[in-house]
């Protein structure tokens, strides 16, 4: 009997619990994630709809890294009761980023055009071993210095300011993500 070695891995990867810090999918990726994941060709590695977030500035991943994350708009109050450390703090803007197994390499350059039709300028295959796996990252970063020595750097205006350019990109990114999931179809 011949196996399906990537229905198995499929499979597999599909029924591992959630080892993102957030612990779920995010709400403005879902629905792509279930559709990708319901085609035969593909599946769903890892995904993030994109984040503002406010964190300190280390090198090393740890334990109270994150002092505020959200997957969702934010408005000023973001920035209230927020409890500075001693340490550097910074903003951050992360995209969208999906990454998606494909079956064969026609599968992930179908997805490539796919893609390249839903509007994503950065993407590629970034994995070519037991998986071929096709990244689709946004394009929007914002990162900077927030605070130190628990005083922030930067005044109110600019807060604002920032707030209202990294909702704009996390509404792009939700557009480009909606776009792929009707394309995928």
């Amino acid at each position: 009997m011949i196996r399906d070695r990537f229905q198995q891995r499929k499979q597999e990867v599909l029924a591992k619990i959630d080892k993102s810090s957030k612990g779920s999918w995010d709400r403005h990726i879902l629905e792509l994630c279930q559709s990708i994941n319901d085609l035969p060709n593909y599946y769903t590695t890892s995904s993030c709809s994109g984040r503002i977030l406010i964190m300190v500035d280390q090198e090393k991943k740890g334990r109270g890294l994150f002092l505020k994350v959200s997957h969702e708009m934010v408005g000023g109050d973001f920035f209230k009761s927020l409890k500075l450390p001693k340490s550097a703090v910074k903003f951050k803007f992360e995209p969208a980023i999906i990454h998606i197994a494909c079956r064969d390499l026609d599968s992930a350059e179908a997805l490539m055009k796919i893609g390249q039709k839903a509007g994503w300028k950065k993407f590629g295959a970034i994995s070519f071993g037991k998986n071929i796996i096709v990244e689709f990252m946004g394009s929007d970063k914002i990162e900077f210095p927030l605070a130190t020595n628990g005083g922030l750097l930067v005044d109110e205006r600019f807060l604002k300011l920032i707030l209202e350019r990294a909702n704009g990109s996390l509404k792009r990114g939700w557009d480009k993500l909606e776009k792929l999931r009707l394309l995928m179809r």
